[in-house]
């Protein structure tokens, strides 16, 4: 799991079902790991439980308190991929759309009363019926890829919540066939966000550029998208 490391900090490459902090229906998390490999760590920033991809773990107390000021002062570049439903062509798309948060973590568009939110989007590679998307977030409100993408049509692959749709290899696969009593299952069990790179300064003062390679779901979503084009 571990992308990078030195005297200040563990970049890791965290795994799809796993909660970045403790959650009562959960024994193992993030957080918890952590700690088993550093007493005093920290999570500089979170992922949710469903996002893979690049974390910032601090080994002390000196080094989380200057890396979330780094957060705070937006001076982390965050990139996420993700595949999302339908075709989609954006070339440097700035999205500006306030969020405000509901109960029960949903977040939605609120011109009014919403905090300010801006997400870049660009597309890699469209498909049959999905694009692979490029997204970076300036701010960092809770769901604000997922509910940017929405409102663009464009949702997140699995992302329920949002509007997207399970992922069936049957979709896009000419005479696909499944056992006579089998039920098709969706190909990802999760929303198809991954946390793909971060550009960030250092506790020491040096820059550093991590990527996350893909988890195995995401890749395998990704080479059947590829092969079925």
């Amino acid at each position: 799991m571990i992308l990078f490391e030195d005297e200040d900090y563990n970049i890791i490459n965290k795994p799809p079902y796993l909660s970045s902090l403790e959650d009562r229906h959960e024994e193992i998390n993030v957080l918890k790991l952590a700690r088993m490999y550093h007493s005093r760590a920290q999570l500089c920033h979170r992922l949710d439980k469903d996002t893979s991809g690049a974390l910032i773990v601090s080994k002390h107390p000196d080094a989380y308190k200057f890396m979330t000021r780094e957060f705070e002062k937006r001076s982390v570049v965050k990139t996420y991929r993700a595949v999302s439903d339908g075709l989609h062509h954006f070339s440097d798309l700035r999205l500006e759309k306030a969020l405000s948060s509901m109960p029960k973590g949903i977040s939605h568009i609120d011109d009014r009363y919403g905090k300010q939110s801006v997400t870049i989007f660009n597309s890699i590679r469209a498909y049959k019926k999905h694009t692979l998307i490029n997204c970076k977030p300036i701010t960092g409100r809770l769901h604000q890829i997922r509910v940017h993408l929405a409102y663009l049509k464009a949702p997140i692959t699995g992302d329920v919540n949002y509007g997207g749709k399970p992922f069936f290899l049957s979709s896009i696969k000419r005479n696909y066939k499944i056992g006579k009593f089998a039920e098709e299952q969706p190909l990802i069990q999760r929303l198809a966000l991954h946390a793909y790179h971060l550009k960030f300064r250092l506790f020491n003062g040096e820059y550093e550029e991590v990527t996350a390679p893909y988890p195995k779901d995401f890749r395998v979503l990704l080479q059947q998208l590829e092969k079925n084009t």
